[in-house]
């Protein structure tokens, strides 16, 4: 069901905040993400994007400058993490799912953010909008790999934009529905490779993170992948 431009949406707020107590120093960062009450899954913040958040957050002085796209950004809680932490942000979601990219714009608004852009980007598409985008150096994507028949298109345009920027890489979290999924395949076939991040190395290992009741008991992995060395023309 999508609201019409008459309909008002009912939208709740729900502030992330991550901190780094250490002995040196004391550190923090909220940011408030919009949740629309609508059926569809983008408008919600899920586990896997407060796991990604929090990496973003660990990485907070690499992202300085960096130019970053959120594909398949929904309520963009990373991509609003890694812009508040300095990085040029771009956030696209499906062209077909406008409250989404509405739903991008408003977690923009409440965060302060007005120079990102939002861009319809679908998966597997060769758009304009994916030909057209800057020189990248982190791609980043929470929970893309949800549905099973997506796979091949995330990664497909994974691999045109990875080999559009070879030096780049894509950050992603992803939770574990089924022993039986893999991308194995699949990487193998676009020539990239993926290194498993553990949660523990950037204090993602708990039932609740940013002060919220998230991920809870779900189990989240985090993986970088990059084109294959022998792709990168070393």
């Amino acid at each position: 069901m999508e609201h019409s431009e008459a309909e008002t949406p009912n939208i709740t707020y729900k502030t992330f905040t991550f901190e780094d107590n250490n002995e040196n120093t004391q550190e923090s960062l909220s940011v408030s993400i919009p949740e629309v009450l609508d059926p569809h899954y983008g408008m919600y913040v899920w586990p896997c994007a407060v796991v990604l958040a929090q990496y973003l957050w660990s990485q907070r002085q690499e992202l300085r400058d960096k130019t970053v796209l959120e594909l398949g950004a929904g309520v963009s809680l990373p991509g609003v993490v890694a812009a508040r932490c300095g990085a040029k942000v771009i956030l696209s979601d499906n062209a077909e799912k406008p409250l989404c990219l509405e739903n991008c714009r408003r977690s923009c608004a409440a965060n302060g953010l007005h120079d990102i852009s939002v861009l319809p980007l679908t998966w597997g598409e060769v758009s304009p909008e994916l030909t057209q985008l800057p020189q990248l150096d982190i791609i980043l994507g929470s929970d893309v790999f949800y549905e099973p028949r997506d796979f091949e298109d995330v990664l497909l345009t994974i691999a045109y934009l990875l080999r559009k920027n070879p030096r780049a890489q894509f950050w992603t979290t992803y939770q574990e529905r089924s022993a039986d999924w893999s991308i194995e395949v699949l990487l193998n076939r676009w020539k990239m490779s993926c290194v498993d991040v553990d949660l523990e190395t950037f204090d993602a290992d708990k039932s609740e993170l940013a002060g919220s009741s998230l991920p809870g008991n779900h189990s989240i992995d985090m993986m970088i992948i990059t084109l294959e060395t022998g792709d990168l023309g070393l």
